[in-house]
């Protein structure tokens, strides 16, 4: 299965959030584990997948690894 292709962080914004999110609180995001899949950083950049979301870790948990490995197995 291809791995799905990565958009730039700047690019994310601006599809997911337009205006309403500035670039440094994205970068804030990424580095304090709140967007989810992970962002890579490559270099100075960070590079997320198109479905990427925003998640607050305190609201509500992140799957469990054992959850997505058997939602692959089923899909």
């Amino acid at each position: 299965m291809p791995l799905p292709k990565l958009i730039t962080l700047e690019r994310w914004v601006s599809l997911t959030y337009g205006d309403a999110v500035n670039i440094d609180t994205a970068r804030r995001w990424c580095r304090d584990g709140r967007i989810y899949p992970a962002p890579e950083k490559h270099g100075r950049s960070y590079f997320v997948a198109p479905e990427a979301r925003y998640t607050d870790p305190h609201a509500s948990p992140r799957p469990r690894l054992i959850d997505r490995i058997h939602g692959a197995k089923a899909a």
